[in-house]
């Protein structure tokens, strides 16, 4: 690790207006800094430090929604008696996601910033676009099991791997973000992850100099909610294929569908013409299969990651099964 400075924050925009420094990184739970930093993948020459900001709580909003600080604790926000009575697709995306060690650390903020794992990315000792762009993409060749089958471009095919993410698509959430001179500002969560394209290094919405200080959730959608995550092994392991899943039917019939894919995409991923194709729909295999193919239009495997394509079918197959038995 190469040697760094330090420094605590004590306002947001002051946080936000420290991380406009080159080369200063902000550092609340550390669960994937640290790591980078370990590896120098991640090279910072300042850190600062916010977990000491007021911004660990979850609100009601005059709207009906909740309002969620930045710092406050994965465990915190999954165990949250209202997040779990009307917002239960959040709260079990957060608790498939990583440890109960890592959970107690890992922020909501955090969370929506953390780097892809694929492998490419930190073997320092391959080219890879994301950690020195123009260097080279070696996953699109070499060895991409766990890359992206939709998003993905020339430049970059690696995933996101936030859980949280899928399940914040799902429910549309906003991010809000503040500058140095205290100037907030929202970003729907559709808009805040960036696909590749040409600069995969650029991976969300965030200017320079600015912080995330909260997620907001709109009221709580109706129907059932559920997530579901395919993975190598039954814990402490990314998804292959995750869905959030939101499916309110009536009169024998899918009145409303919301999906959302973790593992499929360079962000997380969601299609509305997959879900329009369940609107009016008997709940069966024909509309579902009609969804799962709306959704992998225009994906396609790089060889070790083809299975994907099946396994996201069959996935949609079984929460939508679910969903619609409850």
């Amino acid at each position: 690790m190469i040697p760094f400075t330090y420094d605590r924050a004590t306002t947001p925009a002051g946080a936000a207006a420290a991380s406009a420094r080159p080369g200063a990184r902000l550092i609340a739970g550390g669960t994937n800094l640290l790591d980078l930093m370990k590896l120098q993948i991640e090279t910072p020459t300042h850190l600062v430090d916010i977990s000491r900001l007021p911004l660990d709580q979850t609100t009601e909003t005059a709207g009906g929604g909740l309002r969620i600080g930045a710092l406050v604790r994965n465990s915190d926000l999954a165990a949250d008696p209202r997040i779990r009575s009307h917002y239960a697709v959040l709260s079990r995306a957060l608790l498939a996601g990583a440890s109960a060690q890592l959970r107690n650390k890992a922020t909501t903020g955090g969370n929506l910033l953390q780097r892809t794992r694929c492998s490419y990315f930190y073997d320092t000792t391959k080219p890879c676009n994301k950690r020195q762009p123009g260097s080279g993409c070696s996953a699109l060749a070499g060895l991409n099991r766990n890359n992206a089958v939709l998003g993905g471009s020339e430049q970059c095919i690696a995933t996101n791997p936030s859980d949280m993410a899928v399940a914040m698509r799902a429910l549309d959430a906003e991010v809000e973000v503040i500058d140095g001179a205290g100037k907030t500002r929202l970003i729907p969560i559709a808009e805040f992850h960036r696909l590749p394209g040409r600069t995969p290094e650029v991976e969300t919405s965030l200017k320079r100099g600015e912080m995330i200080t909260a997620v907001t959730l709109p009221p709580p959608p109706p129907g059932v909610q559920l997530y579901r995550k395919v993975r190598d092994r039954a814990s402490y392991a990314f998804a292959l294929v995750s869905v959030a899943a939101i499916v309110e039917t009536r009169d024998g019939r899918i009145r409303s569908a919301r999906l959302a894919f973790g593992g499929l995409g360079t962000r997380p991923w969601r299609r509305e013409a997959a879900e329009a194709k369940l609107v009016g729909a008997v709940p069966g295999a024909v509309a579902y299969e009609a969804a799962a193919t709306a959704l992998l239009v225009e994906a396609h495997g790089h060889g070790g990651n083809d299975f994907k394509l099946p396994l996201a079918r069959r996935s949609l197959h079984a929460v939508l099964t679910q969903a619609t038995q409850v």
